[in-house]
């Protein structure tokens, strides 16, 4: 079956994403803020679109760092997603919780995280869990924490195809520890991992430079299938790559910030024609002079990782400037003559929503304009209970 073409023209997909007050709450008197919320029909119509977009679901390994909640977890289990990729032992406990048949911790755990994982395994013996590995040494020391419980953990090889983060370069030496891992008691080898969160710009760019990144997994895979090994699984991308890597064949693919989206990847990749699923609501608590307001937006509730003007986007006042950011607190820029007044409300669309999520402890659900309940950020602590 072909991979259906989601791409809109950009007019098309900009006004179905931010149409005009899909995001206001009829009940807002009844929230607090600052907030995060979350638009659950929105979610499930975004997990139906990843599905959309590639030819079998059982290639899709979605990565649970940007929602950390079993609710998101739960829907995508309900529709016939099986697979998933994690970060954290906290997530991996929270994927274990709802019962995820197969998961892998896109991390090499190192020190006392070797035992926490170890110990998660056991706890959730009915989920399938792998990890990432990148060196020899890292690699016995996995080994021997398993094989001493009498155990098997399936692992994969951590290429490094350019981001140059984590990985081992693809060649001889990543050869030799595919080879290691393949004979180590305490581990199974499964296949490789390349992930390729350098590759920005344009589909035609993206596709560029993905396609120069994988081809030294190509390599890789044609050196270990010369040696025997022809079951290598590979698990490669992540949001932007998506699309390139869901029409190469059997790849799994581990988009992420699909779920819920936000306002970068919306910018640039508007191939994918995901919907905003979850905003941050903030309040105007002061106004500083006449061209200033305040709002309770701090680095303590929206991702500060970027410069100043790229944290947030108010879907209901797109003209307001960061200048001023601190731990409970933004300034922003309204000019002369501005309406503004305390206890307004402001609806942002985050730029990066992975970590905004993290900062949250829980995210309130909007169904038909109302405020209905709320997820529990069940992993965004370090620990749940392991």
């Amino acid at each position: 079956m072909p991979i259906a073409d989601c791409r809109l023209p950009i007019a098309d997909y900009k006004q179905q994403t931010m149409q005009a007050n899909w995001y206001q709450i009829q009940n807002i008197d009844e929230l607090d803020t600052p907030a995060l919320v979350i638009f659950p029909e929105r979610v499930k119509t975004n997990i139906t679109t990843l599905k959309a977009m590639i030819d079998d679901p059982q290639r899709l390994r979605p990565h649970a760092k940007t929602h950390k909640t079993k609710e998101a977890t739960q829907l995508m289990l309900a529709a016939g997603i099986t697979k998933f990729k994690y970060a954290t032992i906290a997530e991996a406990e929270m994927l274990g919780m709802c019962g995820a048949p197969d998961v892998v911790l896109a991390y090499q755990p190192i020190g006392p995280k070797v035992q926490r994982f170890v110990k998660v395994t056991q706890q959730y013996p009915n989920t399938h869990f792998s990890c990432l590995v990148d060196n020899i040494p890292s690699a016995e020391a996995i080994a021997n924490a398993f094989a001493t419980v009498g155990a098997t953990i399936s692992v994969y090889i951590d290429l490094n195809i350019g981001q140059n983060r984590t990985g081992i370069v693809p060649g001889e030496k990543a050869i030799e520890l595919y080879e290691y891992c393949a004979k180590a008691k305490g581990l199974s080898i499964a296949g490789l991992h390349a992930y390729d969160g350098h590759t920005r710009g344009t589909l035609e760019e993206r596709t560029a430079q993905s396609n120069e990144a994988y081809a030294k997994v190509e390599d890789m895979l044609q050196a270990l299938r010369s040696m025997g090994y022809t079951k290598v699984k590979v698990i490669a991308g992540g949001s932007p790559s998506f699309p390139i890597h869901a029409k190469r064949g059997t790849v799994e693919c581990s988009p992420g910030t699909f779920i819920f989206w936000d306002k970068s990847y919306l910018d640039q990749c508007t191939e994918q024609p995901f919907q905003i699923a979850a905003i941050v609501v903030t309040r105007v608590i002061s106004l500083p002079n006449d061209i200033h307001i305040c709002v309770d937006l701090g680095h303590k509730s929206i991702a500060a990782e970027n410069e100043i003007t790229k944290r947030v986007f108010f879907l209901n006042a797109p003209q307001l400037k960061a200048v001023s950011h601190s731990e409970e607190h933004l300034v922003l820029q309204a000019g002369e003559g501005h309406s503004f007044k305390p206890g307004d409300v402001l609806y942002g669309v985050p730029i990066h929503i992975c970590p905004t999520v993290a900062l949250h402890e829980r995210g309130y659900t909007v169904e038909n304009g109302k405020l209905t309940g709320e997820w529990k950020i069940v992993a965004r602590d370090r620990k749940i209970s392991l």
